[in-house]
């Protein structure tokens, strides 16, 4: 009974910042990887970040890289996406996955990850 619940979204202006978190619960957390997706209006659910269960390894979306940055608290059970220099083509419902894992690897597709919230909106006006 894993579950994700995002928090954080909003609406900012062009060249803003957000702060998205996602809070787990019914899993043991570290010993899940977790990824940020987003999907916009008639656009199909892309990867924006990922990281490994203990939170050593990361991976960004080529196009997002250097704009945000994913984090975990293993403590508060707790995946943090950071995002800076927000455009309005950012805008879209970002959602949280997890899927247990044993190693280090980040799953980059959708189909890798089991488990997933229900989304917070992400709107950056022009």
């Amino acid at each position: 009974q894993v579950q994700l619940v995002e928090s954080g979204g909003g609406l900012v202006q062009t060249g803003g910042s957000l702060r998205l978190s996602c809070v787990a619960s019914g899993l043991t957390f570290s010993n899940y990887r977790m990824g940020w997706f987003r999907q916009a209006p008639g656009k199909e659910r892309e990867l924006v970040a990922g990281i490994s269960r203990s939170g050593f390894r990361t991976f960004y979306s080529d196009s997002l890289k250097g704009r945000i940055t994913i984090s975990r608290d293993n403590i508060k059970n707790t995946v943090y996406l950071q995002m800076n220099s927000l455009k309005p083509e950012d805008t879209a419902v970002y959602l949280c996955a997890s899927r247990p894992s044993s190693t280090e690897y980040i799953g980059r597709a959708p189909s890798e990850y089991d488990s997933w919230g229900q989304g917070t909106q992400v709107t950056v006006s022009s």
